[in-house]
């Protein structure tokens, strides 16, 4: 018997529909980007202990009207694009029992070795594309380091840096303080 991926021919191009006919539970990430379907590896613990460890910090702060979130949650803007942020943040009157379509408050995400340019330079361009109001780019490595980029004009500015024991003070999408060395922590 064939998967649904075996049947694909490379030309074919994905929609957010084709997504929802399978499932796979091989622990890959499956995403769309303008048709192509991407799929990465799971995350490794380092990554997923940031990721607790962020979520953690920004779910104290946050407001009621908002909801963090954390991956595996879609966020599809059109029919060819689905992506999942490691971290997230909407407001709760935009979320339902399906994927997330409305621009999302933020989007985090936590380079990998396997996702480093993928998330720097593809993500970062589709999120800016569908109104994600801010992005942070999260490095393990080195730190770690957090870059937060702001949405203005259609392009994302970079906002805020640091690395180890750097206390970066956001405001958007709520204020609220993160030191990178405290996620490994």
């Amino acid at each position: 018997m064939t998967t649904m991926l075996e049947q694909r021919r490379a030309s074919d191009a994905w929609t957010v529909d084709d997504l929802d006919q399978f499932l796979e539970n091989d622990g890959n990430r499956y995403e769309l980007v303008d048709g192509t379907l991407v799929v990465s590896p799971s995350p490794r613990p380092k990554h997923q202990w940031i990721s607790t460890e962020l979520y953690r910090a920004l779910d104290r702060a946050c407001p009621a009207e908002l909801k963090v979130f954390y991956a595996p949650l879609d966020w599809q803007p059109n029919q060819r694009n689905s992506l999942e942020p490691d971290l997230l943040v909407v407001p709760k009157k935009d979320v339902g029992d399906g994927p997330l379509t409305t621009p999302l408050r933020l989007a985090v995400e936590i380079l990998s070795p396997s996702s480093r340019l993928y998330d720097t330079k593809v993500k970062f361009a589709k999120y800016a594309e569908g109104g994600v109001a801010s992005y942070w780019i999260v490095d393990p490595d080195g730190g770690p380091s957090i870059v937060a980029y702001d949405l203005v004009d259609g392009d994302y500015v970079e906002v805020a840096r640091g690395s180890g024991d750097d206390e970066v003070r956001l405001v958007l999408p709520y204020p609220v303080a993160v030191t990178p060395s405290a996620l490994l922590g």
